[in-house]
């Protein structure tokens, strides 16, 4: 009972945290994670969640760097793989030799070998932390990407040359060509038995789908178990498991990417389950950390043979030891190495040098480092005391909370663009905002469509899309001219030779029937006519003529005479050719015809509104009322949630937020009262 109670407290404080995170956005989450574990350690309800490392890494760090290997963008890892490597092995490897012996002459009492224990496990950034602060500042995607990479594969190299340096403090014995060696094996050894495995796991999923067995339960299971999986069995044949679980994601990712016909119920479920997950294990690493602070803290500060002052600046010192190391590695790197663009429609350049400043500040360590602390050994092989084990479990969690507390100021500093913002900005600022919450809602509300809610979500993406165009519409400063009429009845007509394409598709597919082809292919043929010049407007007269001509002599002479179902078949066929036009359209959009693009698909979404309202006409039971007001409810929250995070990622003002947020509470409010 009081494991399940102390769950239940860890839980209850990952959504405080987040509360908490609402009122004050300038504060990274981690942090205020770290502070609510130091208070609950603090209160006498007697909670303490002793740090297992070898449990940690399982259940935490694996699964956590799985999800980040299938997330995180493939080819754009590939292209940065040179400075990624540098960071993760070069960087790591030049850490651990410069901090070991300056942690050595700094604290003499530290042996040499343990020096470079410590000097190895604070090497490797935090995955979790580098992805909470990047989420709230102006981060450029190029360093971005770079840290996720480098977070990615660094821990592996930190771990294994910890494990070696504390096995040669323990042992008093040590090979630089054997660790060198079984080095590249347990890292290249856990790269491919983790891409291995899964394949197999993918295959054996496959297969049960061939044998009938689409249970999403059984299948949600097995991604589930899967990152376990890997890092155990991995561990267990003295590979990486860490690099395991990160290949197993990459190619989890991949074979996503290639699936001929994934289950789409699968992919919803996988994404909400995973994000749940995700959300509770992130929370849950940060709070456990800040549980075991004041027990390491206090292991110091109330010993002795300790002088607290010489302990804190041991911290500080060997914090900008860290830092110095990175930024100068980086430094090196720049100007030797070759540059690199993370996406080929950029230009390669050289970073500068705020931005070499924002990556060493970056470098923050988290809840690995420490776990890597905890597992220190308590004894040597002879029996005596491991030196300095608790000083070195003190320096690990002041250098991630130093770390933390500095890029938590430093960063926003860094990236935060210069200068005042004028109001023209503002008001451009604003309405981006506007439109990338509208974008949210239409996205959350499509994530939800199925069969049954169909008209439903129809009806409000449409009306949210209507809301696009007229914000578009009002930002464009171009002047609307004969120029624009003409490029707008030229598209108009593009817009129609694309249904008109898209008709013969369905045709040659058999999703739509010969009759009614023939009948909408007269609608648009009579809407062409309209929009198109007098020479040939002459030719679609007489091809107009001539289709109604072929009907007539057609043996089924019933096709001109429209049934209700009928109607209803060409409704729904015009609303598919509608939508792909608004496709086609948006595609040619380039700059001059902004104005012309944003007022055909205007009219496209229009008709799609009138034709879908009277499709759902006769359907307007108390169950399409339900399922209109909880799209409509979905999509006020997913706006609320994409402005919360603009306002998080210092994107947008509190004013501008407050601004926005009321809008949503009177569209919220007009709901309410169009429901009763």
């Amino acid at each position: 009972m009081e494991i399940f109670l102390a769950i239940l407290v860890l839980l209850s404080l990952i959504g405080i945290s987040h509360v908490i995170q609402r009122f004050i956005p300038f504060v990274p989450i981690p942090l205020i994670q770290i502070m609510l574990g130091i208070i609950l350690i603090m209160l006498p309800f007697d909670i303490h969640v002793p740090i297992d490392p070898e449990l940690f890494l399982v259940l935490f760090i694996a699964p956590l760097l799985f999800n980040d290997g299938k997330k995180t963008p493939r080819e754009e890892l590939w292209r940065l793989r040179a400075p990624i490597l540098l960071l993760a092995v070069g960087l790591v490897f030049l850490t651990i030799l410069i901090g070991g012996y300056a942690l050595h002459a700094l604290i003499p009492t530290m042996p040499l070998a343990a020096a470079f224990g410590l000097a190895a496990i604070l090497s490797p950034t935090d995955a979790v932390a580098v992805s909470a602060m990047s989420a709230r500042i102006h981060m450029p995607k190029q360093i971005q990407r770079l840290l996720e990479g480098e977070a990615l594969m660094n821990d592996a190299s930190g771990l294994v040359a910890f494990k070696f340096a504390i096995a040669a403090t323990v042992t008093g014995l040590f090979s630089i060509w054997e660790a060198s060696f079984s080095f590249i094996i347990i890292a290249l050894g856990g790269l491919l038995f983790g891409a291995l495995l899964s394949m197999i796991f993918i295959w054996g999923r496959l297969l049960l789908r061939r044998f009938g067995m689409e249970d999403v339960t059984v299948h949600m299971l097995i991604l589930i178990l899967t990152p376990f999986l890997l890092y155990i069995l991995a561990e267990e044949f003295g590979l990486s498991g860490i690099l395991a679980a990160v290949a197993g994601g990459i190619v989890h990712a991949i074979e996503q990417d290639k699936s001929e016909s994934p289950i789409m119920e699968l992919k919803v479920v996988s994404d909400s389950t995973w994000s749940v997950i995700l959300f509770v294990l992130n929370g849950l690493v940060f709070i456990l950390l800040g549980l075991q602070v004041p027990d390491v803290l206090n292991s110091i500060f109330s010993d002795s043979a300790y002088n607290n002052y010489a302990a804190v600046g041991y911290v500080v010192l060997l914090y900008l030891l860290l830092m110095g190391i990175r930024f100068l590695w980086l430094f090196l790197g720049s100007k030797i190495t070759k540059p690199v663009a993370w996406n080929s429609k950029i230009k390669a350049e050289k970073p500068s040098l705020l931005n070499i400043m924002i990556i060493s500040v970056s470098g923050v360590r988290g809840a690995l480092t420490l776990a890597g602390a905890f597992s220190i050994p308590l004894f040597l092989h002879s029996g005596a005391p491991f030196p300095e084990r608790s000083l070195m479990i003190f320096l690990a969690a002041g250098v991630i909370l130093l770390s933390l507390i500095v890029a938590s100021i430093a960063l926003p500093i860094l990236t935060a663009k210069n200068g005042p913002r004028s109001a023209s900005l503002e008001d451009d600022l604003e309405k981006a905002a506007q439109i990338k919450a509208i974008q949210a809602a239409i996205q959350a509300i499509k994530n939800t469509k199925n069969s049954e809610n169909n008209i439903a979500a129809s009806l409000v993406i449409n009306s949210n899309e209507q809301r696009l165009v007229e914000i578009n519409t009002s930002r464009s400063r171009v002047e609307y001219n004969a120029n624009n009429r003409r490029e707008q009845m030229k598209l108009h007509r593009f817009a129609v030779e694309k249904e008109r394409d898209y008709l013969e598709q369905l045709l040659d597919k058999g999703e739509a029937s010969h009759q009614d082809v023939q009948r909408l292919q007269i609608v648009l043929t009579k809407i062409e006519m309209v929009l198109t010049n007098k020479l040939h407007f002459i030719t679609l007269l007489f091809s107009l003529l001539w289709e109604k001509v072929l009907m007539i002599l057609s043996p089924q002479k019933h096709a001109l005479s429209h049934t209700a179902s009928d109607l209803t078949t060409m409704r729904i066929l015009r609303i598919r050719t509608s939508e792909e036009a608004v496709r086609q359209v948006s595609q040619s959009k380039h700059k001059g015809n902004e104005v012309a693009v944003l007022n055909v698909i205007a009219y496209y979404n229009q008709i799609m509104i009138g034709l879908r309202k009277q499709l759902s006409a006769y359907n307007c039971t108390d169950t399409f009322n339900e399922q209109k007001s909880e799209m409509e409810i979905i999509s006020i929250q997913a706006e609320r949630n994409a402005l919360q995070t603009m306002f998080e990622q210092t994107i947008i003002s509190r004013k501008v937020l407050n601004k926005l947020q009321q809008q949503v509470s009177i569209r919220e409010a007009d709901i309410i009262e169009a429901g009763l």
